[in-house]
């Protein structure tokens, strides 16, 4: 036999440390990726509640009386939610506000 020419494969120890070393790697990087969606996701639901307490409020000077707590009226009317009254991205529950104030009640994320 000639070993002058070393073998051109790799062997079981060395594909071993490299799986582990890319699991090492994923096991790092997944939660860091996966993680900064659910904070997205809050953020946005916030974003949602302004946009609807904005919305009633215009409501409000337009006609004289806050929009129904469940938004069914302004949610028909494309002039303030031309998409349809949004729902909460975290838990995808509908929006509903207090009738004498125009806030958003609930969707403390």
């Amino acid at each position: 036999m000639n070993r002058s020419h070393p073998a051109k494969a790799f062997s079981l120890l060395e594909l071993l440390a490299v799986v582990a070393m890319l699991g090492l790697i994923a096991a790092i990087v997944l939660p860091r990726i996966s993680g900064p969606s659910d904070e997205s996701k809050r953020q946005a639901c916030f974003v949602n509640k302004g946009d609807i307490e904005i919305q009633a409020e215009i409501w409000m000077h337009n006609t004289g009386n806050w929009p129904a707590a469940n938004l069914t009226d302004i949610g028909v009317d494309t002039n303030y939610f031309p998409e349809g009254v949004p729902t909460c991205p975290v838990d995808g529950t509908a929006y509903s506000i207090d009738s004498n104030t125009g806030r958003v009640i609930g969707h403390n994320h």
